[in-house]
């Protein structure tokens, strides 16, 4: 049986413990809540509304707070961008992974993709390539590798699978995403998607172009386009 001190001292340890966790826990809410309000403004305003003092109105913190999680505003847009892509990725993988097959998979992947720049347009140029008075190009250029490398990962499986031909699966990739990404939320990209409709149209639109694009024959392309489940974001207006 334990001694009084003993016990005392195994006492004071999970106290130590408790307390430790918990402000674990409330550091990491508040940096939650300030990432989550930095998402929101951009999505509302661009990367042009993403400010500290703003956003720390938004997350209830103290401007202080923000600096203390991130010292710089460069280098809090660098890890929203970093959050975000995070986020899409994930998502690819999810609905590639639920996929039945590799050609399928590349479907569900270059769709995931078309729905989170459309569902999201103003969140998608800001990370893509909105004017920024800070240097994000780092965190700019590692969330479209990211993108780019699992693109290219499900073309190379499609291929190995003899579903596709040989190809630089790399640069098709990088085409891939440079082609979705001008059609959908550059510039050139059009106007008045609000409408689920035409959200939907344009998702299967390049899903089918991109699919084309590597190699895909026209009637099996169609079927794969058909046959990709849409996630509910691709119901939601820009």
């Amino acid at each position: 049986m334990a001694s009084r001190p003993e016990r005392a001292g195994e006492h004071e340890r999970q106290m130590v413990y408790r307390r430790t966790h918990q402000v674990v826990k409330r550091l990491a809410a508040r940096r939650s809540a300030i990432m989550t309000a930095a998402r929101n403004a951009a999505s509302e305003g661009g990367m042009a509304a993403v400010q500290i003092a703003p956003i720390a109105v938004r997350a209830n913190v103290a401007a202080g707070t923000v600096y203390r999680y991130f010292p710089s505003k460069a280098e809090l847009i660098s890890e929203l961008i970093a959050d975000v892509s995070r986020d899409e990725l994930a998502a690819i993988r999810r609905a590639a992974d639920a996929a039945p097959g590799p050609s399928s998979a590349l479907a569900a992947a270059v769709t995931t993709v078309a729905v989170h720049a459309l569902s999201q347009r103003k969140l998608a140029w800001g990370i893509l390539a909105e004017p920024v008075d800070v240097d994000v190009s780092v965190s700019r250029l590692a969330s479209r590798r990211a993108v780019v490398a699992e693109i290219a990962g499900r073309i190379d499986a499609a291929v190995r699978a003899g579903h596709l031909p040989a190809q630089d699966t790399s640069l098709a990739a990088t085409a891939l995403l440079g082609a979705l990404n001008e059609a959908l939320v550059g510039p050139l990209a059009a106007e008045n998607m609000e409408d689920p409709g035409k959200l939907r149209d344009a998702v299967q639109t390049v899903t089918l172009l991109a699919l084309r694009a590597v190699g895909v024959m026209d009637a099996r392309a169609r079927g794969l386009v058909v046959q990709a489940v849409l996630p509910a974001k691709a119901l939601v207006g820009a």
